[in-house]
């Protein structure tokens, strides 16, 4: 591939004989947007304009066209190189975007997670296992009440402890308050039980609110935060990440189904532009993903990918404490595990429920 080219592969919903034509239109669109006959600088024809490498047609019959375009047009920006590879084409609903591939020079660019895998472990203290981690929930309680699950499941010894991607700053347990009362809560179970628990409160609102939520958040300790890449604008989500080198970032996937395919948007995208933690839909929970998507995506997170740090996959969505040694087997030692609703069922019996998750993920055996 070209040194300063990005290579971008299209499922084109096509007959065959329409294809190559497709991926030329497709190839003007998402780098010149204008008719080439009006277009005077030879040298944007020939250095920016994005350029057909490859058409293939598929026994499915459609077919898959592979795409440079100029790392020129893109910049240093996230929000750029997500509307350079599936900006106005995604208004096409014949055209899905597939994977991707970006040389080293635009991969040092975003520099990927800040922490990575072993820095997560460095953070939470846990070495060669699956990380465990659950969710506060529901949306509408209190701060004291989320405070009070925190300091369980600490006591109980999960790794991380994060807030559910709908929290904001609700009138029943605004941010501040929560944090504060969440982090401490983390802190004293810590103290009492010697045991290491990350709390990671979720950002939201402008980048200016976000900013100003994760120096509040510092202050008193903190040093994960949640985030909804695609909710906030992946341009955001960069700029934090380069601002915050020391924190682990943990994306969650909200808004991030529709046309580009998830290995290469959650195992990839995500990753390039910062995600230490990368939660996806796994199957066999409320979602529909298929087991070889869901493996693709952490593939992509963990593959060595120019010198970028791997990302830690967290298969999620209506995981269970008995599913725990399927979801070993199948994601391994550097994953995340999160369950969330189904420890919170548990009601009177929520600590016992999440000691036996903690154990299930340190010996593979899930207790009655």
């Amino acid at each position: 591939m070209s040194g300063d080219r990005i290579r971008a592969t299209y499922r084109l919903h096509v007959g065959a004989a329409q294809a190559a034509h497709r991926a030329r239109l497709l190839a003007v669109e998402q780098s010149l947007e204008m008719p080439l006959e009006a277009v005077g600088d030879g040298r944007v024809l020939a250095e920016v304009l994005a350029r057909v490498e490859q058409v293939e047609p598929q026994d499915d019959g459609t077919s898959l066209a592979r795409l440079l375009l100029a790392c020129e047009s893109v910049g240093d920006d996230a929000g750029q190189l997500m509307n350079m590879l599936f900006g106005n084409c995604s208004l096409q609903p014949e055209v899905e975007l597939i994977d991707i591939e970006v040389p080293a020079p635009l991969a040092r660019t975003f520099g990927g997670p800040n922490l990575g895998i072993a820095g997560l472990r460095r953070l939470t203290g846990a070495a060669e296992r699956p990380l465990t981690c659950t969710a506060l929930k529901p949306i509408g309680s209190t701060a004291a009440r989320m405070a009070a699950l925190c300091g369980d499941f600490a006591r109980a010894g999960i790794d991380v402890i994060k807030d559910d991607h709908g929290w904001a700053n609700q009138p029943s347990a605004p941010y501040a308050e929560r944090v504060s009362a969440c982090q401490r809560a983390v802190l004293d179970a810590g103290e009492a039980t010697g045991r290491r628990t990350v709390y990671a409160p979720s950002l939201y609102g402008t980048q200016s609110q976000m900013q100003r939520q994760i120096e509040m958040a510092r202050a008193l300790g903190v040093t994960a935060f949640l985030i909804a890449p695609m909710v906030c604008g992946v341009a955001t989500f960069d700029a934090l990440k380069r601002e915050h080198r020391d924190l682990a970032f943990i994306a969650h996937p909200a808004l991030a189904g529709g046309r580009i395919a998830p290995p290469a948007l959650l195992g990839k995208l995500l990753r390039l532009f910062g995600a230490d933690v990368v939660i996806f839909p796994n199957h066999g929970g409320r979602f529909t993903y298929p087991a070889e998507t869901c493996q693709a995506i952490a593939r992509n997170c963990r593959a060595r990918w120019h010198e970028l740090r791997p990302s830690m996959p967290a298969p999620a969505g209506g995981m269970s404490v008995e599913r725990v040694p399927e979801l070993k087997r199948e994601y391994g030692a550097d994953s995340m595990l999160l369950i969330g609703g189904s420890l919170l069922a548990a009601g009177e019996r929520l600590t016992e429920r999440s000691r036996a998750f903690v154990a299930a993920v340190a010996d593979g055996k899930v207790a009655a």
